[in-house]
């Protein structure tokens, strides 16, 4: 295949690519930011918290001595908090081990905490235009149509067959634009499905397209199914109109975050309650909620409980004043049953 798809491509992407705030900057910092938080995340839905994100820390030093709630509140809604606490961890780093100046080079980046391959890649070839690609499943979408490859995106084996293909793609000295260029490529033309053949740039060259099999490519496997898990969620309210919050573990799941306390299937309410020194005094149905994350799903049943008395605390509780939860970082799994809960007690 000839390799002037490369120049049709950046001649269409910088004639029709979205005005987007991270395009207008070649901040490293500013671009890690935008880069973590489109991952798993809509561009329409990161605008307004990229830009509220960047006023509260400005730059890698305000990051990194900010108290991990104010992080976790400025992320709040956006999902997927490990990576707000790795973008904290992150500038820590940058700051102790490559005093406070992002490196360059792609390699050195994957050294900062939350920075991998496809991160590293943008940060690197967008800032500093180095020759460093960035390949996620838009890319490898692309590369398979274009050259009509059957190889399952799915595995590993081929991710790093792209990551070779797409660093020969690479026009000299326009890594920035070429890498975003294949982004913006996947995203609005490339589809997954219902891909807009007649508006790509690089049709001529595209044997899926010339062979008729765009909508069978890329080959990639299912992915198990995800667990479900159950669990009864007590809104426990206790004589001064004060809510029972529990902080979890900042390792693992919603890490740092707070949230109404959880039993799982099998754990008896009556007993967790008399475990706290509580007694119940009234319970009401709280309504139900489902979350789904990557490779999990919690299926919640709530409930409102009024309580008296009130001996011990579980791990990382506290009692919050009525309303007062909105000063915390709560994870959006449980937002209709805190809404429910918010209602229940107006």
């Amino acid at each position: 295949m000839e390799k002037t798809w490369q120049l049709a491509l950046l001649n269409w992407y910088r004639e029709n690519k979205r005005d987007l705030p991270w395009r207008k900057t070649r901040d490293p910092y500013a671009i890690w930011v935008s880069e973590i938080m489109l991952q798993q995340t809509r561009v329409d839905t990161v605008i307004p918290y990229y830009e509220r994100f960047l006023a509260l820390f400005p730059d890698i030093q305000a990051l990194s001595g900010a108290p991990i709630e104010n992080v976790y509140k400025a992320w709040e809604g956006l999902g997927y908090y490990s990576r707000a606490r790795n973008l904290q961890r992150g500038a820590q780093t940058v700051l102790e081990r490559f005093d406070g100046a992002m490196p360059r080079e792609a390699a050195l980046l994957q050294k900062i905490p939350g920075i991998g391959e496809y991160t590293a890649g943008a940060i690197s070839s967008i800032a500093f235009d180095q020759p460093a690609c960035a390949v996620d499943g838009n890319v490898m979408r692309v590369g398979a149509r274009l050259y009509a490859d059957e190889q399952d995106i799915a595995l590993p084996a081929t991710k790093k067959y792209w990551q070779k293909e797409a660093l020969g793609w690479i026009p000299q000295g326009q890594a920035g634009d070429f890498n975003q260029s294949l982004m913006e490529l996947g995203a609005l033309v490339c589809l997954p499905r219902g891909a807009k053949c007649p508006d790509c740039p690089v049709r001529q060259w595209c044997r899926a397209f010339e062979t008729g099999q765009v909508e069978a490519l890329p080959v990639k496997s299912a992915k198990a199914k995800p667990k479900v898990e159950c669990y009864r969620v007590l809104a426990l309210v206790d004589e001064k109109e004060r809510v029972l919050f529990c902080r979890r573990p900042e390792d693992g799941l919603l890490g740092g975050l707070w949230l109404l306390p959880m039993l799982a299937r099998g754990e008896d309410v009556e007993s967790y309650i008399a475990s706290l020194g509580l007694t119940a005094l009234e319970r009401l149905p709280l309504g139900r909620a489902r979350h789904v994350f990557t490779h999990l799903v919690w299926e919640m049943e709530g409930e409102l409980i009024y309580v008296r008395g009130g001996g011990s605390l579980p791990q990382g509780g506290a009692w919050v004043e009525k309303g007062g939860w909105q000063a915390l970082a709560l994870p959006g799994a449980q937002a209709k049953l805190v809404r429910a809960l918010e209602e229940a007690l107006c």
